[in-house]
């Protein structure tokens, strides 16, 4: 029996319950805002396709531009004006492969934009601008003879505004237009044609590669890159040199007879061509102003010069300004996510430039690096 008077010793304290910190928690935030602009994307691209599914089931035209128009009309500049100025505009390689997210290569989003600005009454001129070092030769052709319809069909003048670069292929597109401006320090000219290959026989030699080809034609394996300097035959050096000379002709006819056409619909209020125009046709770069002397363009200013040029071709005073874009598309959007290896994630953001290749004619102006 415990004695009452006697004090009971305290329990002593359990011991502190220590706890290691949780280690932190490592982000992944940066896959999820990447995860998240994808699925908008994706979204965004499935009700584009659905209206236009939508639009083409029921023949309406939810955007506003026809049915069966596969590019938007975008406002630019309001100046509430009831007329219309297009804005086209042609920027880096004139391709004719497939670039654009919206399903449309360079070529045919041109020839899609002059259809529409010409079905539309309210657009009394376009205002074609270039900033492109030229391309395909087929490609830019293309574009030509494209706006050389629309101004002969419709009647709608084309004013090219020729910014930084307009060289080569680039002054292609702009020769059959009503009327050309440049800036007095826009590269241009560079009128000719190239095509050209690597040939690499001497290293193969070196290494001790020897090419077997079998062909049905002496000339079925023309230009082709392991060849010996005595294999390349007299007549073959010949055809190459006769396709080269016949496109290059094909060039100097579409800038002879659009700077005519436009002189004609002028009335000596532009430049006309030197008459030795043809012996600055040899490739060479021109400056705008230089340019302009020459007769290549009509008149040196920007592209706000342009605008009003346009607008005093088309006898209109004010005009909104508007371009066609093409709509963004679930399937265009999958284009941009290219293949990549296992284990890797490639994003494919569609900046891609085509790629120059070999044994095909290009109206391109190619500076030294």
């Amino acid at each position: 029996m415990e004695d009452p008077g006697q004090s009971v010793p305290p329990k002593p304290a359990p011991p502190p319950i220590l706890y290691a910190p949780a280690p932190p928690a490592r982000s992944g935030r940066g896959w999820k805002y990447l995860a998240l602009i994808l699925l908008l994307l994706l979204v965004l691209g499935s009700l584009s396709s659905l209206q236009r599914f939508v639009s083409g089931a029921l023949d309406l035209d939810l955007a506003g531009d026809g049915p069966g128009s596969q590019l938007n009309e975008v406002v630019v500049e309001s100046h509430g004006a009831t007329d219309k100025i297009a804005i086209v505009e042609v920027q880096g390689v004139i391709y004719g492969g497939y670039l654009s997210a919206g399903g449309l290569n360079m070529v045919s989003h041109v020839r899609e934009a002059l259809d529409r600005a010409a079905k539309d009454e309210r657009v009394r001129a376009v205002v074609l601008r270039i900033d492109s070092p030229g391309g395909e030769v087929l490609a830019a052709d293309d574009m030509s003879r494209a706006i050389a319809a629309f101004q002969e069909d419709s009647g709608k003048p084309v004013v090219a505004a020729m910014e930084g670069l307009a060289a080569s292929g680039g002054y292609y597109i702009a020769a059959p237009c009503r009327w050309i401006l440049a800036n007095p320090l826009t590269i241009t000219g560079s009128i000719g044609v190239i095509m050209h290959g690597y040939n690499y026989r001497g290293l193969m030699d070196k290494i001790g590669v020897r090419p077997e080809v079998f062909k049905s034609g002496r000339f079925k394996d023309a230009m082709r890159s392991d060849k010996a300097d005595d294999e390349i035959l007299p007549e073959e050096r010949a055809m190459m040199q006769e396709l080269i000379d016949t496109t290059f002709d094909r060039f100097k006819d579409v800038v002879r007879k659009g700077r005519q056409r436009a002189a004609e619909k002028n009335r000596g209020v532009g430049r006309e061509l030197v008459e030795q125009w043809e012996d600055f046709a040899d490739g060479r770069v021109l400056l705008g102003e230089k340019a302009f002397e020459l007769g290549f363009v009509d008149e040196l200013g920007t592209f706000e010069d342009a605008v009003a040029r346009a607008k005093s071709l088309a006898g209109i005073l004010q005009a909104n300004l508007i371009r066609y874009e093409a709509p963004l598309r679930l399937g265009g959007l999958l284009r941009l996510l290219g293949k990549a290896p296992a284990g890797e994630v490639k994003l494919d953001l569609g900046l891609r430039l085509p790629r120059i290749e070999a044994g095909r004619p290009y109206a391109l102006y190619l500076p030294a690096n």
